[in-house]
């Protein structure tokens, strides 16, 4: 390890999220280039550096620093230096000297103990002086904050992050309960908190601990997919991550529910909520209830309008989609569920036609941008992804004021048709339901038969299950469709029916496989070489989904394979390791987690930014354009040439997207999937997720496995249970309203 010292001559350039800093150090004799997690230090300052030499490809050798110290100017040279570098706001070169000479050794305790002396030195006034003080105290209050939370093995971004919360509040935070951190800061969970908590010394039995535990359970639980837990599941769960029998569980669960933390409900069961999902299921019922109002109607006069339309268009509905046009303009509410083939486009266009005529505004949304792209391009209206449609703003975590539109700026229409419902979750659904008035038709189109919302809930499926919503259900499969054995097939299993494998279709495929290092060697054979051409697609088109992010056919190993083969390696492209995961330009990537805050933008000619905004969400897909290892960051192109930079520090968002789970599939069409099947989880494994998967491809599946999978899969209908209630609350509501 070596050490350097000297002074800061400029920043290069700064991160302000996470304190990662290229610098100019004048030691001296040289200037030296240096890197590392430098939060809240300025130009003009002394320091103590410790680390070592690196050798940047890019940009040759540079000093990277390990961790460092700041240290007082001793002399008054260096207080002049550091007053004048422009690291107190208000204070340059001439000012700095003019206080230095009046001063001479004393300014820095002038300044800390008789600020008001400053205003004897001509152009500062009493205010300016108190300004300047306040300054130099903010300062080194940050730089001991930085060194206090260090020695609890809390990383430089993660301290930035502390101070910006607390500010001197921390010191007492962290003595009396570090869990807290895990409640107010984004990306803090219950494991780095309590790290933090037994270096602090808190005791392993220590209320704050337990509460905080069970917090971060029904968080985890929220993760996959549930809005409550059992009781009796919450307590073992909970045990389990504290490493300590929960005798007296009610009483702490008391405590949080009087701290309006949690809510639990005692009814045939005991279940508990926390108090963000429970009151966010009860407004989405309430909401649902309040539109699902319905008027009295000429059902000759919409059936006139109907053939009408059909006329013009050439296109005919059967009964089904005929009822689902007579109850939309019925109902203020309704939802129309179907399988692949079954005429819901057709249905949805003939809605927009009818309202259109009758004088109506009409918006259309869904819930990715692939899938919104897709509803565009079937209607020829502009479909937006329920994020834009809802004008996000950028706040935290998709709470309700995230969104510009709402309760008190509501949507402009008469008319909301939402596609692919199945994929929206119950924060989602409140945050559109709440910029909707009463009197604006809802309608909802999709598949229940889909997998659930990757986030919690399962809505689409709880508003058919609780009978008090109006559903049309379209199951005619239409001729054109028929030909499809992609359809076909997709119905068959939905039906639990079994499917032949003899190859004879044009767009369904099985290649028998029963090695996984045969199965991997197909997969690129296919997309390099044949499905390409087959399909008249890129490879990167191309999607690979597969049931598991584990094992030797899951998401994690087929993507460092595919990497190499569809995009190897060159002089030319820049490449990146972070957390184990290496990124190269060139890269398909996907995010995997809501990011309200994140900026895009569009770029026209000469990379001049066209339009701006903010959000990018779990299961948008990307390639990576650009890697700076100047400046650390990482550029990728989303749909609809949407422009983002990530910090180093922001890729734990992103991962390869060559192959990914069929859950993140969801709502995105691909000319081509390639399904690997081998074995797997019997609860993971079953008849919906294969539905799923099958029904992403617009013009060829091909599965390569074990036929005996195959079939195993369309016997088992056990799906993993999701623990919601918006139904039952639903009944509830209708029932007190009648």
């Amino acid at each position: 390890m070596e050490k350097l010292e000297g002074y800061i001559d400029h920043i290069i350039f700064r991160n302000s999220d996470n304190g990662y800093t290229v610098l100019s150090l004048n030691s001296g004799e040289d200037e030296i280039t240096c890197v590392g997690m430098l939060a809240y230090v300025g130009e003009g300052e002394k320091v103590e550096l410790s680390g070592q030499y690196i050798s940047h490809p890019s940009y040759g050798e540079q000093f990277k620093i390990e961790s460092y110290a700041v240290k007082a100017p001793e002399d008054e040279e260096s207080v002049e230096r550091y007053l004048g570098s422009g690291a107190i706001k208000g204070v340059g070169a001439a000012l700095a000297a003019r206080i230095v000479r009046h001063f001479r050794a004393d300014t820095f305790r002038i300044i800390e103990e008789e600020p008001e002396r400053l205003a004897e030195i001509k152009g500062i006034s009493e205010k300016k002086a108190r300004e300047i003080a306040q300054q130099v105290y903010e300062k080194r209050d940050m730089r001991e904050a930085m060194i206090f939370l260090q020695q609890y093995g809390i990383t430089t971004s993660l301290a930035v992050r502390i101070y910006q919360q607390y500010g001197q509040r921390l010191y007492q935070v962290m003595q009396e309960n570090p869990y807290q951190l895990a409640e107010d800061i984004n990306g803090v969970g219950f494991r780095i908190a309590d790290e933090i908590a037994m270096r602090a010394g808190v005791r392993a039995d220590s209320e704050y601990r337990v509460k905080c535990a069970l917090l971060y359970v029904l968080q985890q639980a929220g993760g996959e997919g549930h809005l409550f837990l059992p009781g009796g599941q919450l307590t073992q769960r909970a045990g389990e991550l504290l490493g300590v029998p929960l005798e007296e569980i009610d009483q702490y669960l008391t405590d949080l529910s009087i701290e309006r933390k949690v809510v639990i409900k005692r009814e045939e069961d005991e279940r508990v909520y926390s108090a963000a999902a429970y009151f966010t299921e009860l407004n989405t019922a309430r909401m649902l209830c309040d539109l699902n109002i319905t008027g009295e109607i000429d059902e000759a006069v919409i059936q006139r309008k109907i053939s009408e339309i059909e006329k013009k268009t050439g296109t005919y509905l059967d009964e089904m989609q005929k009822r689902a046009v007579i109850e939309a303009v019925r109902c203020g509410l309704l939802v129309i569920t179907g399988g692949p083939g079954t005429g819901k486009t057709t249905t949805i266009n003939t809605l927009i036609s009818y309202f259109e005529s009758e004088g109506l505004q009409i918006l259309l949304a869904a819930p990715t941008g692939r899938a919104a792209k897709r509803m565009t391009e079937a209607t020829g209206c502009e479909a937006k992804t329920i994020h834009r449609l809802l004008e996000i703003s950028g706040a935290q975590d998709g709470a309700a004021d995230s969104f510009s539109r709402n309760a008190q700026n509501p949507l402009d229409a008469d008319v909301v048709i939402i596609d692919e419902t199945s994929m929206v979750d119950i924060y989602l659904m409140h945050a559109l339901l709440d910029a909707i008035t009463v009197g604006t038709r809802l309608i909802m189109v999709g598949d229940r038969n889909q997998l659930p919302s990757v986030g919690p809930g399962s809505v689409l499926k709880d508003m058919i299950d609780s009978g008090k919503i109006p559903v049309v259900c379209l199951t005619k499969i239409f001729r054109q469709a028929a030909e499809s054995d992609i359809v076909v097939n997709a119905h068959r299993i939905n039906r639990g029916e079994s499917v032949a494998l003899d190859n004879k279709s044009r767009d369904f495929f099985f290649l028998k496989r029963y090695d996984a290092d045969v199965i991997v060697r197909i997969l690129i054979q296919l997309i390099r070489e044949k499905m390409p051409r087959y399909v008249d697609a890129q490879p990167f088109d191309i999607q690979v989904l597969t049931p598991m992010r584990k094992g030797l056919l899951g998401v994690e190993r087929l993507n460092r394979i595919l990497q190499e083969y569809l995009n190897p390696p060159e002089r030319s492209k820049r490449e990146h390791e972070q957390n184990g995961q290496l990124f190269r330009e060139g890269d398909k990537v996907m995010q995997i987690k809501n990011n309200y805050q994140i900026e895009w933008e569009i770029r026209g000619r000469y990379g001049i930014p066209v339009e701006k905004g903010v959000g990018i969400f779990n299961g948008d897909m990307g390639i990576v354009r650009e890697i700076n290892l100047h400046t650390e960051r990482v550029t990728v192109e989303f749909d609809e040439q949407r422009m983002v930079e990530y910090p180093y520090s922001g890729l734990e968002e992103l991962e390869l997207a060559y192959a990914v789970t069929i859950h993140k599939s969801q709502g995105s069409e691909y000319p081509a999937v390639v399904i690997p099947l081998l074995s797997g989880p019997r609860m993971l494994m079953n008849r919906n997720l294969l539905y799923t998967a099958v029904t992403r491809a617009r013009r060829c599946v091909t599965i390569v496995g074990d036929p005996d999978t195959f079939a195993q899969m369309i016997g088992n209908t056990m799906e993993q249970r999701r623990y919601t209630s918006l139904a039952e609350r639903i009944c509830e509501i209708t029932e007190e309203d009648t």
